[in-house]
């Protein structure tokens, strides 16, 4: 994961904040933004996932960080919320 794509990263994880653990894990961005071809490279990496544009993100795709990925992207003391990643093990 190069720098850019882990700040995307913890950014879609809502990192870093005072609680020390990610809240969500979603990212928008459409085929125009650069942050795009960043989080293509990480769905083809297997460190994040992809779903097509919606009405419901106005066209935009919605990306979110697989288990491993949001791994990656931890600090030190840090850890990922269980709602959204139930099957963690430690």
């Amino acid at each position: 994961m190069t720098p850019k794509q882990r700040d995307l990263a913890r950014h879609a994880l809502g990192l870093p904040n005072n609680d020390k653990q990610s809240y969500r894990n979603r990212f928008v961005t459409n085929s125009g933004c650069p942050d795009h071809k960043e989080w293509m490279q990480m769905v083809a990496k297997g460190h994040a996932w992809r779903r097509a544009g919606s009405e419901l993100t106005g066209s935009d795709d919605l990306f979110g960080m697989t288990l491993n990925g949001a791994r990656a992207a931890l600090e030190r003391r840090e850890t990922l919320c269980p709602e959204d990643f139930p099957k963690q093990t430690t």
